[in-house]
């Protein structure tokens, strides 16, 4: 069985450094905020071109943080797209806040401006709800069109997330996503592009001022060097509580794990590239393949490609064939997020979510990894030829 994502040969290639920075921590004892977090948080700020870094334990953590430290929530709108994993849009409900759904780009599958414009003013008019912010997701590790979205988000006043979390070292003409977002998010969930061993994630971004209030709503809300600057206490202020927070804090061991990939990572990128550039070559005249901006640079967590939605001829026939010949498959996403039966009744866009609804039914993804080997990509490729001719 050809591996779907080779986490192993990842391992391998980085050896005993891993196994003893590992050990490194658990000798130490600081399992929790131990000095590798800082030191992490440095690493991600000076390749993400971000002023500050605050890791936490995991994507989702990452993108409620910047909800609560703006204060959006009940009778606030934040706009999303649909097709994407769910916890970009289950974030607004958690703080009270309401997700409304935009279309996609159907080249890059990544949020329409077109769209969240129309969305925006769509929201406005009804007058139910204020819009506080838009959450744009670099999908499959691909950017999204954040010239296009900051113009659309400056009209209006809104903030910015860049949803990273499949797309963490993803660049727009050399810049990384924070470079016109308020915020950027990852996660380093271990099947994304730089993964931990574990549940983790981070948050970037360029206030100082935001950043501290991110680092005391991380840890229960807890009193930051602001909050205490010019005061005196009859107790130890560790534990004054200012706000209500959370506990978000990443585990030691994960900020140690990500040190040790960070130092391959760029390189892994160019191998996904080489990855990505071999399937777009074998297959882009028979399937339609994922596009990428103009200037831009995915890191491709996941390949997808699209089958017409035909009876015995589309992707989970495909899926079927593959799995025969020992190639795993996936599909991101079959359900639309808005089309669950929990998140039906928010607001779409108002002419509907077409692209969405389009793709929900083609999409199939191929393995992708930086350590896929020309041969085993070549079988992939085949099959997915054989298939194709033969159903045409």
């Amino acid at each position: 069985m050809i591996p779907f994502i080779d986490l192993q040969a990842q391992r391998r290639r980085l050896g005993q450094p891993l196994e003893d920075a590992i050990l490194k921590v658990v000798r130490s004892g600081a399992y929790i905020m131990g000095p590798e977090i800082a030191e992490l948080e440095r690493q991600l700020c000076a390749f993400g071109q971000a002023s500050y870094a605050l890791t936490c334990g995991s994507g989702t953590e990452a993108l409620v943080l910047p909800l609560m430290a703006w204060g959006i929530g009940p009778g606030d709108a934040v706009f999303c797209p649909s097709f994407t994993f769910a916890a970009t849009a289950e974030v607004m409900p958690l703080v009270g806040a309401s997700p409304v759904f935009v279309d996609i780009d159907p080249a890059t599958y990544n949020l329409d401006p077109v769209s969240l414009e129309a969305a925006i003013v769509a929201v406005k008019a009804a007058g139910r709800l204020t819009p506080r912010a838009v959450i744009a997701v670099d999908l499959f590790g691909g950017p999204a069109d954040y010239p296009a979205i900051t113009a659309v988000c400056a009209r209006h006043g809104l903030k910015l997330i860049a949803d990273s979390a499949q797309g963490f070292g993803c660049t727009l003409a050399g810049r990384h996503p924070i470079h016109w977002a308020d915020v950027a998010t990852t996660s380093f969930f271990p099947a994304k592009p730089l993964g931990c061993y574990g549940d983790g994630g981070a948050v970037l971004c360029k206030d100082p001022s935001f950043h501290d209030l991110l680092v005391s709503l991380r840890v229960h809300g807890q009193a930051v060097k602001s909050d205490i600057e010019g005061r005196t206490f009859d107790h130890d202020p560790k534990y004054l509580n200012v706000r209500i927070g959370m506990n978000a804090r990443m585990d030691t061991i994960q900020a140690a794990v990500l040190i040790e990939k960070l130092k391959i990572f760029e390189d892994e990128i160019a191998a996904r590239n080489r990855v990505a550039d071999r399937y777009g070559a074998g297959l882009g005249d028979l399937v339609t393949t994922p596009g990428v901006l103009a200037g831009g640079t995915s890191v491709w967590a996941q390949y997808t490609i699209e089958l017409p939605a035909r009876p015995g001829a589309g992707r989970d026939d495909l899926a079927v064939r593959l799995r025969e010949q020992g190639i795993p498959t996936a599909v991101y996403y079959p359900i639309p997020i808005h089309r669950q039966g929990v998140y039906s009744a928010y607001p779409v866009a108002p002419d509907g979510l077409p692209v969405t609804e389009a793709k929900a039914g083609r999409v199939i993804s191929l393995p992708m990894h930086p350590y896929l080997t020309p041969d085993d990509q070549d079988q992939i490729i085949a099959a997915i030829r054989a298939f194709v001719k033969t159903n045409a």
